[in-house]
């Protein structure tokens, strides 16, 4: 069996893949690929891996875990569970490296199904925007809080790629870039859905319509009815040229007012985000899915 595990990163997702992905349940079961509520298992499955990183993988852990996410007797090809907080919550993604718990994390799912095939789907956001909406989600004071001393130019996600791939190399990686997920949307659900490029589903530019104007959604949406079996490929040249007429300039950029950044720290921290952008896919069993 496969399992798929999206996880995170926070800030970047705030379950809309897995809302969508649920919202097509049906459709997938058909296909094999089981997608159950997130309610199912979060809290069993963040237990479950919580005591086996204390005290090692029981021998009933997996069927425990797939009692609650399949209904009935039903099998399954295929099982995609969802949750940010899988490497650690809001206040532990950022301690001296991001998702310092990642890798244990992940070497204790790996044995609770040692016989299946599970994979890793991740994404990524510019440090100088998540680092901020983190200090949002938490109880601590200042920016500095939230590096907790470190230095925040050192921070790398290609850095985290590695540390998994040393610790746990069987384990498959998919990653993306936050700030292209409305171009890439489609693509990354049926990556992660295992689904082919032609098979329509619910929801497939949901996520446009937060960074478009209703009047570019509504040609938008006329034009690819005008226009049916597109590749993917096609699809986001189609998306780039409505963006670059009706994108809503208000709902694209992101601001941040944090005491102590300065325009010039916030444009170093980008330009080195934008490096390790390009770092990540050399990272040997990464796939990067890019505009």
């Amino acid at each position: 069996m496969q399992v798929v595990l999206h996880a995170g990163a926070h800030v970047t997702d705030e379950d809309r893949l897995i809302t969508c992905l649920v919202e097509n349940a049906g459709m997938l079961a058909e296909r094999g690929t089981i997608v159950p509520k997130p309610d199912d298992y979060r809290i069993l499955l963040r237990d479950i891996v919580n005591a086996a990183t204390q005290n090692g993988v029981s021998a009933e852990a997996r069927d425990v875990i797939l009692d609650a996410v399949l209904p009935g007797e039903e099998e399954a090809e295929r099982v995609i569970l969802s949750n940010d907080s899988f490497f650690g919550t809001h206040k532990m993604a950022v301690k001296r490296m991001f998702y310092p718990a990642a890798c244990a994390r992940l070497e204790a799912m790996r044995k609770i199904f040692p016989d299946d095939e599970v994979e890793l789907f991740f994404a990524v956001r510019n440090p100088a925007t998540f680092m901020p909406a983190l200090l949002a989600m938490t109880n601590f004071n200042t920016i500095d809080d939230v590096f907790r001393g470190y230095d925040p130019f050192s921070f790398r996600w290609s850095e985290l790629f590695e540390r998994i791939r040393a610790q746990v190399p069987d384990i498959p990686i998919t990653v993306w870039c936050n700030e292209d997920t409305p171009l890439i949307w489609g693509e990354v659900v049926r990556e992660m859905a295992a689904l082919d490029a032609t098979v329509g589903f619910e929801g497939e530019f949901s996520l446009l319509s937060e960074i478009m104007t209703e009047t570019g959604m509504k040609r938008f949406h006329a034009y690819m009815g005008e226009h049916p079996g597109m590749s993917e490929i096609q699809k986001r040249r189609v998306i780039s040229a409505f963006l670059d007429k009706y994108a809503d300039e208000e709902a694209v950029e992101e601001e941040y007012d944090i005491d102590g950044w300065t325009e010039d720290k916030i444009n170093q921290l980008t330009d080195i985000y934008e490096d390790d952008i390009m770092a990540i896919p050399q990272v040997p069993g990464v796939t990067m899915i890019t505009p």
